[in-house]
């Protein structure tokens, strides 16, 4: 579990068949290393890793093909882009964002991106080879001024069209300064999380809903007629 708050920015040294090697870059008085362990989480890019050995300055993990296939990091393989890391939350520890599980659930697309006076608005929809999965896995979780992670940041969503085809984020200078947002340009493809919590509404909602359509009722017009109600 994560918070969405970023500690460091990262990059891709090596990638050989399933493991990738990160180093660590110096963009914050803390590495996340500093207390680092072997089997201990670290979200790559908002993706929950394993850490299975390290460094002072790197670490490597194993990622499978269902989160390969899922998220952007065999886009990262290709090119040198940042990556946001943040080790995982501990029993005691600030909560600033909202929970984070690092369990991706599809790609967005960079839309546009404007600088206002203290932000950065950031416009974000599905890619065109990702609309049925942007509809089934995001879509349902975008409500405005409710929470999202886009690359492991915790972000609210500041407004987001009826249907569910674009959201757009509100940036203050310091996350869009400390994370690897600065890099994006339009059609830069991004991991998106909803909020766990919307999640769990959504299924109790439509599990409750189910199972009173399924519960048929024994009073209908046949019963009525047989108890002498004409």
């Amino acid at each position: 579990m994560f918070t969405g708050l970023i500690e460091n920015l990262g990059v891709i040294d090596s990638f050989e068949s399933d493991r990738f090697t990160l180093s660590v870059l110096n963009t914050s008085t803390t590495s996340i290393l500093s207390t680092a362990s072997v089997g201990d989480s670290i979200a790559v890019d908002g993706v929950c890793l394993t850490v299975e050995s390290f460094t002072d300055n790197s670490f490597t993990v194993t990622v499978s093909p269902e989160t390969l296939q899922r998220t952007t990091l065999s886009e990262k393989i290709k090119t040198t882009n940042y990556v946001n890391l943040e080790s995982s939350l501990c029993v005691g520890s600030k909560l600033g964002g909202h929970f984070v599980t690092g369990h991706v659930d599809g790609i967005g697309s960079l839309v546009n991106y404007i600088s206002t006076n203290k932000a950065w608005e950031m416009t974000f929809a599905a890619p065109s080879s990702k609309i049925q999965e942007w509809s089934n896995f995001i879509e349902p979780y975008l409500i405005t001024k409710g929470s999202i992670a886009v690359n492991g940041i915790s972000l609210t969503i500041a407004e987001c069209d009826v249907s569910g085809n674009w959201f757009k984020v509100s940036v203050i200078p310091h996350t869009y300064a400390y994370t690897n947002l600065h890099y994006l340009r339009p059609g830069d493809l991004v991991n998106i999380e909803g909020d766990i919590l919307g999640k769990y509404v959504e299924k109790f909602l439509s599990s409750t809903l189910k199972s009173t359509k399924d519960r048929q009722s024994n009073i209908n017009s046949d019963f009525l007629a047989e108890q002498g109600y004409q």
